[in-house]
C-alpha cells in the first residue's frame, strides 16, 4: 500500500471531472487534474507522468467507452495505474454498452478497488454539452424516435464517485445511476420549455439526417459516426428502467429531471 493520498481526476474539466474535483478540493484532497495537454487519451506518452504518486483515479474517458480503441486504452492504461502503485480505481461507465461493459471487467479485474459508476443519458447535456445549441435553437433533433431515457443528474454522478474515490465500502460495487423516471425526449423538450420560458420540441430525425446536421454544426465527423452507432446501440428501448444506485451508494433518492430544468434555466435564457 502507499502512503500517498493524491486523488487523479481523468477529464477534470469535463462534466463530471470538474465536479469530482471541485468535491474533492472542498474536503481537503490533494487533487490532480488530468486533462490537455497533460493528459491525452491518444497520446499514450502522456499517461505514466500522470498517474506517478498517485492513490487514487477517476478514470473518463472522451468521448466515449463505446468508440473505437477506447477498451484497449482502458486496458493499458489500468495496468500502467496498478503499475505504478494506484491502489483505488472508479470508471464513469455506460448502461447497456457492450464495450463499456467489458471496460468495467477490466477495471474491476485489475487487483485493486475499484467501482464502476455506470450512468445513463446526462441531463446536464441539455444545458452544457453538446445539446445546448440546439436546445437554444429550438428543435432538439436526434435518431430517438419515442424512446424513453431515465436521465440522471451529474450532480449525482460527482456525489457518487467522490464517496467511491474517498470512501471504504464501495469496492466491487457497479452503481447503476439513473433518475427517478423515465421521460421521452419530447418530455425532457417541454420540461425545458416550462422551465426556461424558451419554447423548445423535439424532432425526431434518422440517423443520416442527425449526421448531416451534426456536420453542418462542425462536429468531426468520427464523432459523427460514433455518435450514430452509439444512438443506434442504446436508443432502442434497452435502458427504459429505472435503477437504485444513487441510493444504494448515498442513502438519498436521485434529482428528478424537474429539478435539474430549474438549476439550469438560465443557461436557456442567455
Amino acid at each position: 500500500m502507499t502512503n500517498n493520498t493524491t486523488i487523479l481526476v481523468l477529464g477534470a474539466t469535463g462534466k463530471t471531472g470538474r465536479r469530482v474535483a471541485e468535491r474533492l478540493k472542498a474536503m481537503g484532497r490533494d487533487v490532480r487534474a488530468g486533462s490537455r495537454p497533460d493528459f491525452d487519451w491518444e497520446d499514450s506518452s502522456t499517461w505514466a507522468p500522470i498517474v506517478r504518486d498517485v492513490h487514487a483515479v477517476y478514470i473518463t474517458y472522451y468521448p466515449d467507452l463505446a468508440f473505437p480503441g477506447a477498451l484497449d486504452r482502458i486496458r493499458r492504461f489500468t495496468a500502467l495505474a496498478v503499475q505504478s502503485g494506484v491502489r483505488r480505481l472508479v470508471l464513469l461507465s455506460g448502461r447497456n454498452e457492450e464495450l463499456a461493459q467489458q471496460a468495467e471487467q477490466v477495471v474491476l479485474g485489475s487487483g485493486v478497488e475499484a467501482t464502476i459508476v455506470r450512468c445513463s443519458w446526462f441531463m446536464q447535456n441539455f444545458s452544457e454539452g453538446w445539446l445546448l445549441d440546439p436546445v437554444l435553437s429550438g428543435t432538439i433533433a436526434l435518431p430517438a424516435g419515442d424512446v424513453t431515457e431515465p436521465f440522471v443528474d451529474v450532480e449525482d454522478i460527482a456525489d457518487v464517485a467522490t464517496a467511491a474515490l474517498t470512501e471504504d465500502g464501495h469496492a466491487g460495487k457497479v452503481y447503476e445511476l439513473t433518475g427517478p423516471r423515465l421521460l421521452s425526449f419530447a418530455d425532457a423538450a417541454a420540461e425545458i420549455s416550462a422551465a426556461s420560458g424558451r419554447e423548445v420540441a423535439y424532432a425526431p430525425v434518422t440517423p443520416e439526417e442527425f449526421a448531416e446536421g451534426a456536420r453542418a454544426a462542425g462536429l468531426p465527423e468520427d464523432e459523427i459516426v460514433g455518435l450514430n452507432a452509439l444512438f443506434a446501440e442504446v436508443l432502442d428501448g434497452r435502458n427504459e428502467s429505472l435503477a437504485d444506485g444513487v441510493r444504494q451508494a448515498l442513502g438519498r433518492p436521485a434529482r428528478d429531471f424537474t429539478q435539474y430544468a430549474k438549476d439550469a434555466a438560465d443557461a436557456w435564457r442567455a
